[in-house]
């Protein structure tokens, strides 16, 4: 099947773009070097569904370099980049994706990379593996496993899991320690407000910020937005997160008390209307609201446009929504990813460790074919750590190393 994009003429912007990430990414670049000399995915088909930026690309010819046939497209209708898609198809592989396509484009280019029948399939918030077992399951014996890059698509996964429907492994990515300690954490507290700044181009300092969740996205939303010198305010329903979040200086109360309060809002949960309606009514004149879940439900947009009596362009990638009460609300990007609807994504630095992570347990799946008794996977150990350990030393850093006489002694029962 042919490519489907905007423009093959954008490709040179595309290609500077990922010529950047790739002198960013050290641990990539290796694995490049590395998988151009073994070819660990020789003739195997990949499926992959992930935010269609410059990062994502270096990943799919990091891959590409290892034999893999690619069949790409994008996680989001709003994160694709025109000339990052344009790239790839020059560079030879299969795209299918463009930037603000409809619903219904979206799933014919989740449906186009499928058709290619993948062996392995990398997925961001799990549309690959939910179009491919309940729309095309003839297709699912030929699938060795895959790999899932979110906590949102991992909760989607778990209650497939449950139910008995998944019908091949899926590696766990989001969990490794390698992955949602940093990315979670330090890529999307930074890509967050890249987002929010580039967008709004209006000041924090002084203003008060409502963090919807206290898991490490929001935790690093939280802490960049202290930084920037907001007062901020979290809203959780896991008693344990809420304490953390107390100790770590921030206000916590429900959504129904912080809504009078916030000047910006941020959604981090991967739940339904976080924000309903009753919250859109008690918000300022002018309050910003953005998310950084995965999809768009988190603050009910629905309900926001049945609301609203108007709605018009405030900015680029601003969207003014007039209540009947008088006030306008301000939503970045319809409410979709901000660090990707209205940003770059996370840092290179950042996403060569998640990028890395996946490459090795894509690896992994296709050296242990046949042979994995469970649906759900955890990144392996050796995995982690190896990411881990080669990821200090591009950073120029040494740590200690046990001596026999110490790992005795902590492998002792005495403790002597």
């Amino acid at each position: 099947m042919a490519s489907e994009i905007r423009d093959i003429s954008l490709a040179p912007s595309g290609a500077m773009k990922i010529a950047w990430v790739k002198n960013h990414c050290d641990l990539l670049r290796t694995l490049e070097e590395e998988f151009s000399r073994t070819k660990p995915f020789e003739d195997i088909k990949i499926a992959l569904s992930v935010h269609l930026e410059a990062k994502t690309a270096y990943l799919c010819k990091v891959l590409k370099a290892g034999g893999a046939r690619m069949y790409v497209t994008g996680s989001n209708p709003l994160s694709t980049q025109d000339d990052v898609a344009a790239a790839l198809v020059e560079d030879g592989l299969e795209v299918h994706a463009w930037h603000g396509c409809t619903p219904e484009e979206y799933d014919a280019h989740i449906r186009a990379v499928l058709s290619a029948g993948p062996q392995i399939i990398i997925d961001d918030g799990g549309d690959l593996v939910h179009m491919i077992h309940t729309q095309m399951p003839e297709l699912l014996p030929e699938v060795i496993g895959g790999c899932e890059e979110t906590t949102t698509g991992i909760l989607r996964l778990e209650a497939m899991n449950r139910e008995g429907s998944l019908k091949f492994p899926m590696v766990k990515v989001n969990n490794a320690q390698c992955k949602h300690f940093f990315d979670n954490r330090y890529g999307t507290g930074q890509s967050v407000w890249d987002g929010i700044n580039r967008t709004t181009n209006l000041i924090v300092a002084g203003k008060t910020v409502v963090v919807a969740g206290y898991g490490w996205c929001g935790k690093g939303v939280s802490m960049r937005a202290k930084g920037l010198g907001a007062k901020v305010i979290v809203t959780e329903i896991d008693p344990v997160k809420a304490i953390e979040a107390v100790m770590d200086g921030f206000e916590v109360m429900p959504m129904k008390k912080a809504a009078a309060l916030g000047d910006f809002f941020v959604t981090v949960t991967g739940c339904d209307k976080v924000i309903d309606e009753e919250d859109f009514y008690e918000m300022k004149d002018g309050a910003i609201l953005c998310n950084a879940g995965h999809f768009d439900c988190e603050i009910d947009m629905a309900g926001l446009r049945r609301l609203a009596v108007s709605s018009a362009p405030l900015r680029n990638n601003i969207t003014g929504y007039t209540l009947p009460n008088g006030r306008t609300l301000a939503v970045l990007g319809e409410g979709r990813l901000v660090n990707l609807a209205c940003g770059d994504g996370h840092p290179a630095e950042i996403m060569d460790m998640s990028f890395a992570i996946q490459a090795l347990s894509a690896k992994y799946l296709v050296e242990h074919q046949g042979s994995l008794s469970s649906m759900l996977i955890d990144v392996p150990e050796e995995v982690d750590r190896e990411v881990a350990v080669k990821k200090l030393n591009f950073l120029g850093k040494e740590i200690d190393v046990l001596t026999p006489e110490q790992e005795a002694y902590l492998n002792s029962s005495t403790g002597a």
